[in-house]
Order: C-alpha cells, then sequence, then structure tokens
C-alpha cells in the first residue's frame, strides 16, 4: 500500500514563501492498493491530484470524505475526472445530520449556479454516491475501509483502510471528547462514561495501524483558548498513537498562519516533551511525502 500527501493545511488554503516546504493546500491523501486507487478528503489538494492522472484515465476513483467542512470538500469541484466520460467517480461519506441529505449533498451545494459555472447533472463521469454510517465496511476490491464516528462540530468518520495484511487510518478533524461538566456536577458521572466509551470504540478501530495520519492542529497552549473547535494537539496525537500501538504517527491539518519554521519549532517541542516510552516514529505531514507500508 502506497500513501501520498497532497494536502497538509487546515481551515484555508496557505500558499507562499512561508509554506513552501510542506505546502499551502487542504486536506487530501491518496492512497494506492493493487489496481485500487483511493483517495481520502477533496481539499485543495485533490487538484495536483488530478492533474497525474490523465494518463490512466478512465478509471474507477474512491473519494471518502471524512466531513464537509470547506477544507476538505472545496477542491472536489476541481477534481478534472468528473468532467471526463468513461470515468467512474465513487464518492463516500456522511449524510448531512441537519437536512438529512446524503452524501451527494456535497456536488449539490457546491455545483450551483451562484458558486460554480457548471451543475451536478451536468458532469460527464458516471457519479455513484454512498452515504455511511459510522462502523460500516465498504469493500474495494481487495482492500477493506471501515468508517469511525470521531468527535467534532459536524459529522466526522475516521477512516480505516486495510490491503494484504497493512493498515493505515485517517482520523479527519478530531478533538479528544472532554466533559462538559465540571467535577462535582450533577452530570459529570454521565459524561465521563461517555467519554471513556467513545474513546474505546475510536480505539478499537485504530487499533496496531501500521500508519495513523491524526489532526494536530494546536499547540497544548493554544488549545486553552480553542477547545471546542473541534482539533487535537501535538500532545494528544501522541498520546492516542501510544494508547492504540500504531506503529509511526504523521500530525497533519497543520495551522494555516504558522509558517514553516514555526510548524517545526513547536513540533519539535512537543515530541521532545512526549518522546519517553515512545517507541514509534512520529513526524509531520508534508506535501508530496510518500509512504511505503
Amino acid at each position: 500500500m502506497q500513501i501520498k500527501f497532497w494536502g497538509v493545511r487546515g481551515s484555508i488554503p496557505s500558499p507562499g514563501p512561508n509554506t513552501v516546504r510542506y505546502g499551502g493546500n487542504t486536506t487530501c491523501i491518496e492512497i494506492r492498493a493493487g489496481d485500487e486507487l483511493i483517495i481520502l478528503d477533496g481539499g485543495t489538494g485533490i487538484f495536483p491530484l488530478s492533474q497525474t492522472l490523465f494518463p490512466e484515465l478512465p478509471r474507477h476513483i474512491h473519494i471518502f470524505i471524512t466531513h464537509s467542512h470547506w477544507d476538505h470538500i472545496q477542491g472536489l469541484p476541481f477534481f478534472v475526472p468528473i468532467f471526463i466520460p468513461g470515468n467512474d467517480i465513487h464518492l463516500y461519506g456522511a449524510s448531512d445530520p441537519v437536512t438529512q441529505q446524503g452524501v451527494e449533498h456535497l456536488y449539490d451545494v457546491q455545483l450551483q449556479y451562484s458558486y460554480f459555472p457548471i451543475r451536478e447533472a451536468e458532469l460527464n463521469a458516471n457519479m455513484h454516491y454512498q452515504s455511511l454510517f459510522p462502523g460500516e465496511v465498504v469493500q474495494v476490491g481487495d482492500v477493506t475501509i471501515t468508517c469511525v464516528l470521531m468527535n467534532h462540530p459536524v459529522t466526522n468518520l475516521g477512516y480505516r483502510v486495510e490491503y494484504q495484511g497493512k493498515s493505515m487510518f485517517f482520523t479527519g478533524d478530531h478533538e479528544p471528547p472532554y466533559n462538559l461538566c465540571k467535577p462535582g456536577e450533577e452530570d459529570w458521572d454521565v459524561y465521563e462514561d461517555l467519554i471513556q466509551q467513545k474513546t474505546q470504540d475510536m480505539d478499537t478501530i485504530m487499533q496496531n495501524v501500521d500508519v495513523l495520519i491524526a489532526d494536530a492542529s494546536y499547540t497544548t497552549d493554544e488549545y486553552g483558548q480553542k477547545q471546542g473547535w473541534g482539533h487535537g494537539t501535538y500532545d494528544t496525537c501522541i498520546a492516542m498513537a501510544k494508547r492504540v500501538g500504531a506503529k509511526q504517527l504523521y500530525c497533519t491539518h497543520h495551522e494555516p498562519m504558522r509558517s514553516d519554521d514555526m510548524l517545526e519549532k513547536v513540533f519539535e517541542e512537543a515530541v521532545a516533551r512526549c518522546s519517553l516510552d515512545m517507541d514509534f516514529g512520529v513526524q509531520l505531514a508534508k506535501e508530496g511525502l510518500t509512504i511505503q507500508v
């Protein structure tokens, strides 16, 4: 299995001289497993990815969306294979919990004349949509994809991808669940039980993965001002990797205002702080980085 990063920034694209080393595109990960092409999230990184696919078109392409926030879907209208006849584009993701619309709403909403010159009905590729529920398993050839509900202000599915005994897991956006009550308040114990169950459900799906790609948007100091925004820290990602027995951790969803120099500084500080008893590798995800699992 081969994994390649095409977008590693969070929230908004951030091109410029200060983000050259790690890249400015938003989330997109390419996975090659045998003859299958699987893409995790359609941030702006999916546009440069699409331009590398021309030699192998037409083909089946499977895109799994973690959630519907802009930085994970804004590249979908610019994914060039959707305009080319003969391609089969399979889009997977959660339904919208507010409107109850299926995953097809990700294209329906973006491809309106108010925002884009072409409607979904005018796409030339064969479009296939499959809405997923937490715990659901999808089989793509010999590749098995299992989704689990993570913790974010909107439904966010984390995906475990398995092929020939190897595995990877991508959290999408994820903040470790925390107790909304204060110790001593009436519902404190109830929330504690819910947190333990939710954490156990997530950890079970991630258990012993070869590669864990996790949302590490903030430093521990920054998190104090942004609790509830739905993102993790370097420290919480390292703790999660330890807990589930991951062999390699890649921290992603880099803060768009953080320069490459600052990104490396805060990452090195976190690793130094958490390095005791760390028996796995950890590094920053960067555009163009390719991993063989």
